[in-house]
């Protein structure tokens, strides 16, 4: 019989064994062509590259140069000027055992290594103050394990050709501080308004050294929590390394930031807050190191005249509500003005407050507010005519309403009642807009629309309070004059633009704005709000910003319930402008409001911005026509239309009014009360034409004298029976006392109907007794 063959038993640890092996040699092969590949790309040990970057060059939309930035704020000192604290506060932040490494803190490379491992990229550093200026110096900004290698290799040569004192002072001179400060030197001077040599506070240089890690999120300008908490972390590690005493940390930790606000090395090119705003879009595409040492060639849409006038304006205090300094010493309430090319987008000028602090502080211009009444023609009219054929002349009922515990109210305290779209926009009325939306839009409509004129919003954040601006976040004021640019463009949005092409040193088109338009509203529903928002100019809340009675001016002003934001957007057929006021830390502003501070800003601007401007009309679309209708019902005039409620508007072609007025009714009322008649009025009342509605107003209401009334007559009864001239024995006298008493006790709280000889209902009169209805233009 043959033996059966025996299983062999794995030796697990001889596997284990093999593994490992291989492991080893795959790696060692692979690092081995990676250090090769790395050696062979390795750019070359220049030590003119640790010098002074190229600036950056910014024209305007002339091409003109008006400013650079990088090189002109930075001023390169001695490390024997640097006071110790300084350079302690960096080695704590930075590389503590900068001192006793040769390059590279292996330890540190490896708990990054291990971390790149896990990710399977790189995502920790673990660099020294050696590898940061070969980074800085010679190698991208990438993170990749070839550039890796390479900033070890670096460092070694780098290590081995300058002292250790002579690498901490290019370090400190190169290394970006934010503010568009490079080096100790400039930054120091920049939030403290003192040379480096005169830092000699943990506070200050703690400060200084929680920068570069991050620039613009420990900015103490912008984000001064964020900057004390980093400052704070670099103090226990000083106190950690021995290069501070624990008592003097702890107590310099619970201190403000001592900053500087209003030095004279804080704002040092013109026209900064557009500047500004070019900075933040090139550092957000292509980062600091790019922007600030590159050499980009960068050629924006300013306008030059616009900016200084519009900067002028935001300077006079005689444009603003009473003001005063607050606790940081900046001037309250504060604002903002966007001036803009409605047809290509292009930003023309941007002031972001009444003074320029620092660079890349608040600009208010980008900052989200609540824009009160001027988002009526976005959220409310705009989607109102486009999407449900809505028109000026349609008519909105203002009277007292409420939406669960929502209840709107007009700023005057008014109930005009049935009025037309035209005079709720151009007086600002707020409950047709809030009906306007509510009833006929529909909030997730009102949203759709909003979103084609570059304003995102979220349903679930907003009800019908967003009708009059109510806004969860705000909105910035360039987005605002982006959303008024497209109804001044005839519905054609464009995105706002500051940039119109970078280009490298060499030439090379790095980005270009290549128009592409978005037709967010038919022209025709662009046309009927800019039509109203003239009205609104012409004899509305913006009259004040009516610079040019020959001129088309469009605008709305905006104010909030409690005066914590006052707006006038205004548009020209040439340029669009946007002006917010309001304190930076929201509170009410006693007799202000948009038509009165902000439109005097902006008509101050504009009357310089169209000097030589030729004096044009908003074009009108071909599909806009002209009908006469009830400024009561919005419908053709019927046979009981007065002569005082017909108006002629606009309307798109295809939306004027089929069906005729069925509001005003003939109607019997007593001509004593001017309620319905009983049998004991006169002559049982007398006909007047009157408005007939399903339901009843209270007499706050300003047209309730014009609807038919609810209540039989209170004047006239049994006590006042007979009438004068009557004999009360007269046998063809009814005895009124028992009609009384069979009828009167119902008849009390009876609907009196309308006179049925003129049915109200019927919109289809026969044709001789139509009033003559006049349509213009169809």
């Amino acid at each position: 019989m043959a033996p059966k063959n025996k299983k062999r038993k794995i030796k697990w640890s001889r596997l284990l064994i093999l593994s490992v092996l291989l492991v080893f040699l795959i790696g060692a092969g692979g690092a081995t062509g990676l250090l090769a590949v790395s050696v062979r790309d390795m750019p070359a040990f220049d030590p003119g590259n640790l010098m002074s970057p190229n600036a950056t060059r910014i024209y305007d939309k002339d091409d003109n140069l008006i400013t650079k930035i990088g090189v002109e704020n930075r001023i390169t000192v001695s490390i024997n000027d640097v006071p110790d604290v300084v350079t302690d506060a960096f080695l704590a932040a930075e590389d503590h055992n900068f001192y006793n490494h040769n390059g590279i803190y292996l330890k540190g490379m490896l708990r990054a290594a291990w971390s790149d491992i896990l990710h399977g990229e790189i995502v920790e550093g673990g660099s020294t103050i050696t590898q940061q200026l070969v980074k800085l110096s010679f190698l991208s900004p990438e993170k990749k394990f070839k550039r890796k290698i390479q900033e070890v290799l670096l460092s070694f040569k780098l290590e081995r050709r300058y002292s250790k004192n002579e690498i901490l002072g290019m370090y400190l001179n190169k290394i970006y501080m934010g503010e568009g400060a490079y080096g100790v030197q400039a930054a120091a001077q920049t939030y403290f308004n003192k040379d480096i040599s005169d830092i000699n506070s943990l506070n200050e240089a703690a400060t200084l050294a929680a920068l570069p890690k991050a620039p613009s999120a420990y900015s103490p300008f912008d984000n001064p929590e964020a900057a004390k908490s980093r400052r704070n972390l670099i103090l226990d590690n000083m106190a950690r390394y021995g290069l501070a005493d624990q008592a003097e940390v702890e107590k310099v930790k619970q201190e403000e930031i001592p900053l500087h606000q209003d030095g004279p090395n804080q704002s040092r090119y013109p026209y900064p807050y557009f500047v500004d705003y070019v900075i933040n879009s090139l550092v957000a595409e292509y980062g600091n190191e790019q922007v600030f040492k590159s050499g980009l060639e960068v050629y924006t849409s300013l306008d030059t005249e616009i900016q200084s006038s519009a900067q002028k304006a935001m300077a006079n205090p005689d444009n603003f509500p009473s003001s005063e300094k607050d606790a940081n010493g900046l001037i309250q309430p504060q604002g903002a003005i966007v001036v803009m090319d409605p047809s290509n987008g292009h930003i023309r000028a941007i002031v972001g407050g009444r003074e320029h602090s620092h660079k890349r502080g608040l600009n208010r211009a980008t900052r989200p507010r609540q824009p009160g009444s001027t988002f009526k023609p976005i959220i409310a009219y705009g989607p109102a005519i486009e999407q449900q054929g809505m028109a000026p002349a349609s008519v909105i009922d203002d009277v007292p309403i409420k939406y669960g515990s929502y209840s709107p109210h007009n700023y005057d305290g008014r109930y005009r009642g049935l009025i037309t779209m035209r005079t709720a926009l151009t007086y600002s009325v707020n409950i047709p807009a809030v009906k306007t939306l509510y009833e006929h839009v529909g909030i997730t409509n009102a949203i759709r629309f909003a979103g084609k004129l570059g304003i995102d919003l979220k349903a679930k954040n907003h009800g019908p309070a967003m009708a009059l601006g109510g806004l969860y976040h705000g909105v910035t004021p360039i987005q605002m004059a982006g959303a008024y640019a497209a109804f001044a463009n005839q519905g054609l949005y464009n995105e706002p633009v500051a940039i119109r092409r970078v280009e490298s040193p060499d030439g090379v088109v790095l980005e270009a704005d290549e128009m592409s338009p978005v037709q967010a509203m038919k022209p025709s529903t662009a046309y009927m709000i800019t039509d109203m928002l003239q009205s609104v100019v012409r004899s509305g809340t913006g009259t004040r910003a009516n610079f040019d009675p020959g001129r088309s001016i469009a605008g709305k002003t905006g104010t909030t319930d409690d005066a914590k934001d006052i707006y006038w957007g205004g548009y020209t057929p040439h340029l669009v402008g946007m002006v917010w006021m309001g304190y930076d830390e929201p509170q009410r502003m006693s007799r202000a409001y948009g038509g009165l501070y902000p439109a005097k800003v902006w008509r101050e601007v504009m009357v310089k911005a169209h000097e030589d401007l030729p004096k044009t009309e908003f074009p009108m679309p071909s599909n806009i026509v002209r009908a006469t209708v009830d400024s009561k019902s919005g419908l053709l005039p019927g046979p009981n239309t007065p002569d005082e409620h017909m108006i002629t508007d606009i309307f798109a072609r295809g939306t004027v009014p089929t069906k005729y007025d069925n509001v005003h009714q003939l109607v019997e009322v007593c001509p004593e009360s001017g309620k319905l008649p009983t049998e004991y009025c006169p002559n049982h009342g007398i006909t007047r034409v009157m408005l007939k509605l399903p339901y009843t107003v209270s007499d706050k209401v300003e047209d309730s004298d014009l609807r038919v009334p609810r209540e039989l007559c209170d004047v006239h009864g049994p006590d006042n029976w007979p009438f004068p001239g009557n004999n009360e024995n007269s046998p063809e006298q009814p005895d009124k006392e028992n009609d009384r008493q069979e009828n009167g006790d119902e008849r009390q709280g009876e609907e009196q109907p309308a006179n049925q000889n003129h049915n109200g209902d019927n919109n289809d009169f026969p044709a001789d007794l139509l009033r003559e209805v006049k349509i213009i233009g169809e």
